[in-house]
């Protein structure tokens, strides 16, 4: 099969082998995949292995302990190894698409293959780990990222009060309105955080999902409300930053640590089942939906891993099959 591998000479296509569909898997004939920032650091590893986490396709088998799929099911998937003909993921990975909701590569409709990380990433940041109610207020930061837009909407949905969102670039942050921002602010400019306090009758913010992080983590806190939570899902930003742990202490503010790579199969089967059931009718309908900035073919994988890297889409680039 055809494969876009991490090579010394960044990503090529390369022949590589079918992959096996062990007990708990499916096998996926893949139709579209979507790149995610992470993908910069595997073609800079060189390591051989084939690049990729999240696709959609048609399962074509399904191992001897999976469960929920048969052979033809469309779905959307996360794993390893996703930019290729076939791709296997553990069944609890993968998401059934909606029917007559979505389309594998339709350009001005959420695509199947840009959901699956988003939606599983941020209604665990959102909803479990953020524990957001109804009538609260939300800061996204880094809002014009996928994973941002997606939380972003999920907030809304979930009956936020007003929902922030942050972005230095101004073309994407006036974009953010239409994905569920009551207002947008630019996180470098000095008076961003009197303005979330403006904005929320000088109480600040119940909820922060950072992207972002770095240097952020300070000014977080002072436009979080006393017993406020900050969800740290990202490091666009820099991963390390100075901490103010008197400002931490006397906000009582919750900071929460997020990520799958500590986590079980288990785990994440459990936060991928909660996701689907909160969320499957919300992106049936397209009140959850993810902007496709531009689509690649396999064969140009090189070029959208370059477009990605110039960092100036908007939503999420897709190589198409």
């Amino acid at each position: 099969m055809r494969a876009v591998v991490s090579t010394e000479s960044g990503a090529q296509l390369r022949d590589m082998p079918m992959p096996e569909c062990k007990a708990d898997d499916i096998l996926v004939r893949v139709r579209a995949c979507a790149l995610n920032r992470a993908d910069l650091n595997s073609v800079a590893a060189k390591s051989g292995k084939i690049i990729g986490m999240e696709w959609a396709g048609e399962v074509v088998d399904v191992g001897s302990s999976a469960q929920r799929f048969r052979p033809g099911d469309r779905v959307m998937c996360g794993g390893t190894e996703a930019f290729a003909e076939y791709a296997v993921t553990d069944w609890g990975r993968a998401c059934p698409m909606p029917k007559n909701a979505i389309s594998f590569a339709q350009f001005d409709f959420n695509h199947a293959a840009a959901l699956p990380i988003a939606l599983q990433t941020m209604h665990d940041a959102v909803v479990t780990n953020g524990r957001l109610a109804a009538g609260e207020t939300v800061l996204v930061q880094g809002a014009s990222s996928g994973v941002g837009l997606m939380a972003l909407q999920i907030a809304k949905h979930r009956g936020a009060a007003k929902v922030i969102g942050t972005s230095t670039h101004a073309g994407r942050r006036a974009r953010l309105g239409d994905y569920g921002a009551d207002l947008a602010l630019d996180s470098k400019d000095p008076g961003w955080v009197k303005a979330v306090q403006e904005a929320t009758g000088g109480r600040g913010v119940d909820l922060i999902i950072d992207v972002v992080s770095g240097p952020l983590a300070n000014q977080n806190m002072e436009a979080a409300a006393v017993c406020g939570r900050i969800v740290s899902v990202g490091r666009l930003g820099g991963t390390s930053g100075q901490f103010d742990f008197n400002l931490h202490a006397l906000k009582r503010i919750s900071f929460i640590g997020v990520t799958f790579r500590t986590r079980s199969v288990q785990e994440i089967r459990d936060l991928n089942a909660k996701m689907t059931a909160d969320l499957s009718d919300a992106v049936a309908s397209e009140a959850l939906r993810m902007p496709v900035d531009k689509i690649f073919p396999l064969d140009q994988a090189a070029g959208a891993f370059e477009h990605m890297r110039t960092n100036q889409h908007f939503g999420k680039v897709v190589l198409s099959l």
